[in-house]
């Protein structure tokens, strides 16, 4: 019989006597180890494509915080990359991409060998993984991925986005579904190589209008991803993070097949679990557990006494911040590890 991790159980329909835990972005800046290991390589996607250096802050918090699930180390914009797109990454700007246009389409070519290094460091962390842990693979949604390659990075309004998903949705649809077929390819390949569960994040789900367009660009994308990776991997835990996404969280779950859903801070959680009857993830605000230590205990154990019982993954609403201290992430991680 197969091993199942904690997270697989839960995500099943099978809680244990303890709640799992793993925080977004948990191998990252905060940590002094995973510091030493980036400042060896002159740019973030040298690092993402680094099989030894990704493996090994992939495992850092794993050593010392003993979370439940290692997350791979790598970026949602490996996929545009992939694509053919410029994709770079500027100290304190952050992710800048060469901007498509409808004219850009036929130029799109996926290369799957490009994120080959993403799978070897997968399965070096396989390797150095305890069986009772698991290991998430991961991808960025496709209304996410279009809006860095539309606007050229982050944006505040999404304008170039929304104005050509409104003007012309027959090219837009072919955009999404551009992406939707490399996701596929790229969630496949992460679990040959060893990833038992895959989270989908769809970080700008929440600028979508609500109803028909949110069905569009967000439900139904996201349900054939997930229905082609199921046709492979029936058993595979999905894990859907739609941002932002407020009401729509609940067609979300309940339409695109994913197996847990993972909300943001601003979603109540005793709202959310009154709607959907599959695992909540979530959804403790980073911004406190980075200042107040006092208060990230205090919600934590709100959260934890709202979802007691059910089918829930500890998780922030959103990745942890740099300079978060450790001694926060260690006192979270020992309540919720000991909470009963």
């Amino acid at each position: 019989m197969q091993y199942l991790t904690s997270l697989e159980k839960v995500i099943r329909g099978f809680p244990g006597d303890s709640v799992p835990i793993w925080l977004m972005r948990q191998a990252g800046r905060y940590l002094e180890e995973y510091r030493n290991v980036r400042s060896t390589t002159s740019s973030f996607l040298e690092f993402c494509y680094s099989p030894e250096k990704a493996s090994e802050v992939t495992l850092q918090p794993i050593r010392r915080f003993d979370f439940d699930a290692a997350i791979i180390f790598s970026d949602i914009l490996v996929i545009p990359d992939a694509l053919g797109v410029d994709v770079s990454f500027l100290v304190g700007e952050g992710p800048k991409l060469a901007k498509i246009t409808a004219n850009d389409i036929g130029n799109l070519k996926y290369n799957p060998n490009k994120l080959l290094p993403v799978y070897e460091a997968i399965k070096m962390v396989r390797a150095g993984l305890a069986p009772q842990k698991s290991l998430i693979g991961f991808a960025g949604a496709p209304w996410t991925l279009a809006t860095y390659m539309i606007e050229g990075g982050g944006s505040k309004d999404f304008h170039n986005t929304k104005s050509w998903a409104y003007a012309d949705p027959k090219s837009f649809r072919k955009l999404i579904y551009i992406l939707a077929d490399s996701i596929i390819i790229h969630a496949i390949a992460q679990i040959k190589a060893g990833a038992n569960i895959i989270q989908l994040f769809d970080s700008w789900a929440g600028t979508v209008a609500a109803g028909d367009e949110f069905n569009k660009w967000v439900i139904e994308p996201t349900a054939y991803i997930i229905s082609k990776i199921k046709a492979q991997f029936p058993n595979i835990p999905i894990i859907g993070f739609p941002r932002g996404a407020g009401v729509a969280y609940v067609d979300y779950a309940n339409k695109t097949g994913v197996g847990a859903i993972s909300v943001d801070y601003n979603m109540p959680l005793e709202w959310i679990a009154s709607k959907v009857d599959i695992t909540i993830q979530g959804n403790l605000d980073p911004l406190l557990l980075k200042y107040n230590l006092e208060g990230t205990l205090i919600q934590a154990k709100k959260i934890l006494d709202i979802m007691k019982g059910q089918k829930f993954i500890f998780n922030l609403g959103h990745g942890i911040l740099p300079e978060t201290p450790i001694a926060n992430v260690e006192a979270l991680v020992n309540l919720v590890k000991n909470y009963r």
